[in-house]
């Protein structure tokens, strides 16, 4: 692998369908991934399965339509379904994206302060556990390709954040993916984060989020 590759990660069909008003169907969810793969997209995060029968059935469907159709140059796109940290999360997103020929497991959990203490309830050695799990359940299930998140890296300890980061390679996670969730940091500010994290931690790669989109 070349270390100066840099792989896009499209969340269109996941994250883009946040925004008001950009509801879409099956069919189009399958047209815009065979758009993204014509364009040579690595991943295409296809949705979010467990949340609703018809996220399933169209996660499932690109991965067995767009996720086996090989290009010319050969490029297959990775399929990916996002879970959050728990086994029934993702067993179903395993049903949704076995059928691709490299399908991946997005899983996360939060890891902020405000966020285990005020939404998960959980203590910090308690998301570090619920962690690892998580990723060591994916593995079982047949997965190779593992993405995990911190959720609102953002706000989070930077040492917590190593910490959760290091525990989850060890369990078999193969990609991090840093996301700044609320929108919180100011750009030097995650930029100092993710070049203190790239120093420490490797596989690692930054999500950039901003719902007021300005």
């Amino acid at each position: 692998n070349d270390p100066n590759y840099v792989r896009i990660f499209d969340t269109t069909l996941r994250d883009g369908e946040q925004s008001p008003g950009a509801t879409l169907t099956s069919n189009e969810k399958l047209e815009i991934a065979r758009a993204l793969a014509k364009g040579k997209v690595d991943i295409i995060e296809a949705g979010f399965p467990v949340a609703s029968p018809d996220d399933f059935d169209a996660v499932q469907m690109i991965a067995r339509v767009v996720g086996n159709e090989i290009a010319d140059d050969g490029h297959v796109p990775v399929i990916c379904g996002l879970s959050r940290a728990n086994r029934r999360d993702i067993q179903v997103a395993w049903d949704a994206i076995k059928y691709a020929r490299k399908p991946r497991i997005h899983t996360f959990i939060a890891t902020s302060q405000v966020h285990m203490e005020s939404k998960l309830r959980k203590t910090p050695d308690q998301v570090v556990e619920i962690a690892i799990d998580a990723v060591q359940f994916a593995k079982s299930l047949g997965c190779n390709d593992i993405e995990f998140s911190p959720e609102d890296a953002g706000r989070s300890d930077p040492i917590f954040l190593e910490r959760v980061l290091q525990a989850v390679i060890d369990a078999g996670a193969t990609t991090l993916n840093i996301p700044d969730t609320t929108g919180w940091n100011l750009p030097w500010e995650f930029g100092d984060l993710i070049q203190r994290l790239s120093k420490k931690i490797s596989r690692s790669g930054c999500y950039l989020f901003n719902p007021l989109s300005e």
